[in-house]
């Protein structure tokens, strides 16, 4: 059990450590290569978390290997804190995320969608200036009305739409329908033919973006009490093997390592076993 618990963590913890080169490297080169807003607000999410998970990783690892307890102690200390913080962004998640969805348009593929439908911390959050100018600049930046503000009316009939597409780059469909001179939709009178405003300062185009943040949301939401469920199993193995290291070091306190090398070899001994011979045999 000694050895399972402290390999295994030893492992787990190398390609965690891996993994986070190229996180930080892709955070690093987005700062330097991208101007888009929607890519420069996660450089440096992005950059922090990798170098998180570098320095626990490198903690786990350097405890699990070679047998010293402070640093499994550090590492089990930050993975407790880790699994609190996931899983209480993870219930967030899904409590802001419930409600949207969009509604039915009738002899069409597309869905509609109302500021209305979704939670108030959402729609609190879309109404910021500041969000929203982000948000908006993401859209402009992705160009996603180019094409379809030259489809004809059979294709809007056809096609289905994103939740963006439809409520930034076309009106409501209730002002296309109308013929009557009275709108109740205030969004009809938002709109602009001009390929720079379309409906850009349309309620539903708010809509539309929280509706495509709920679906990214809910779905790194589920996938956030996935990893909270490994992490547990991990931070169990973690501290299988701070406790072994601990009973090690109070039955060997003086040749703690002379011993248990002698019982389990550590994971590098073959490895270096196998380097030393071969040295040999060329010298």
């Amino acid at each position: 059990m000694y050895r399972f618990s402290n390999t295994t963590l030893g492992y787990l913890n190398l390609l965690t450590l891996l993994a986070s080169i190229p996180l930080i490297g892709a955070g690093l080169w987005m700062t330097h290569s991208s101007s888009s807003l929607c890519t420069t607000s996660l450089q440096t999410p992005v950059v922090v978390i990798g170098f998180i998970i570098l320095l626990v990783s490198l903690a786990g690892f350097i405890g699990a290997c070679f047998h010293i307890a402070v640093a499994l102690w550090i590492y089990l200390v930050f993975m407790f804190f880790l699994i609190l913080a996931l899983f209480g962004v993870a219930i967030f998640g899904l409590a802001v995320t419930t409600g949207g969805g969009g509604h039915e348009v009738p002899g069409r593929e597309y869905k509609e969608y109302m500021l209305r439908d979704y939670s108030g911390w959402l729609r609190d959050k879309i109404e910021e200036k500041e969000y929203w100018k982000m948000a908006l600049g993401c859209i402009v930046g992705s160009k996603a009305c180019d094409d379809i503000q030259f489809w004809s009316p059979l294709e809007f009939l056809q096609r289905d739409l994103t939740p963006v597409e439809s409520g930034c780059c076309k009106p409501p469909t209730s002002c296309m329908l109308t013929g009557s001179m009275v709108v109740l939709d205030e969004d009809c009178y938002r709109w602009s033919n001009d390929s720079g405003l379309l409906c850009y300062r349309c309620d539903s185009c708010k809509a539309g973006v929280l509706e495509q943040v709920r679906r990214d949301w809910h779905n790194i939401s589920v996938l956030n009490i996935v990893v909270v469920v490994f992490l547990m199993a991990v931070y169990a193995i973690g501290c299988c093997a701070f406790r072994n290291v601990r009973r090690a070091e109070s039955e060997y306190p003086h040749s703690m390592h002379a011993s248990m090398s002698k019982l389990h070899p550590r994971w590098d001994y073959h490895w270096l076993r196998w380097i030393r011979n071969k040295r040999e045999d060329l010298y």
